[in-house]
């Protein structure tokens, strides 16, 4: 099997079931229609890749929030750009959390800065630390470094 369509295949059978149901009734002429683009895919090349496989079944693609059509050259124009910028946006968003984290890091020897004081400053809850800076999971079994438990007043 050529190499490009292994990692199609293998894309296919990490798809939800749902996903690979829907895919499975639809034939040609049909139209799959979706409320928006980061509903369908996770990443551009998995939205590039189903609605390529879409097209040459002769199904066309619609979503309804990014209002395109690719049943048209200017419709497959708009997709790639909007497909493009949905994954620029879950960029940013992962960069911004883990320079968050970074920053939560950077505060936690702090002697005067508590979990609950780090995470309001953050804009998330202590739980959200808890769950994604591995040293503070000591803290909910009292094993933690004296540095990271909440200051006494």
């Amino acid at each position: 099997m050529p190499e490009d369509l292994r990692g199609q295949e293998v894309r296919q059978e990490r798809a939800p079931p749902e996903l690979k149901a829907c895919h499975a009734f639809l034939d040609a002429g049909d139209t799959l229609v979706v409320p928006s683009l980061d509903r369908y895919g996770r990443s551009l090349q998995d939205l590039i890749n189903m609605v390529a496989e879409l097209r040459e079944r002769g199904i066309g693609f619609t979503s309804l929030h990014e209002n395109l059509d690719t049943t048209t050259p200017g419709g497959r124009l708009v997709f790639h750009v909007f497909a493009a910028l949905a994954e620029f946006i879950r960029e940013l968003i992962v960069i911004g959390t883990n320079e968050g984290l970074a920053a939560a890091r950077d505060l936690l020897p702090d002697p005067g800065c508590s979990i609950t004081s780090i995470a309001k400053l953050l804009g998330v809850s202590p739980d959200t630390l808890y769950n994604h800076i591995p040293d503070l999971k000591e803290l909910r079994t009292g094993t933690a470094p004296r540095h990271l438990e909440a200051p006494t007043r």
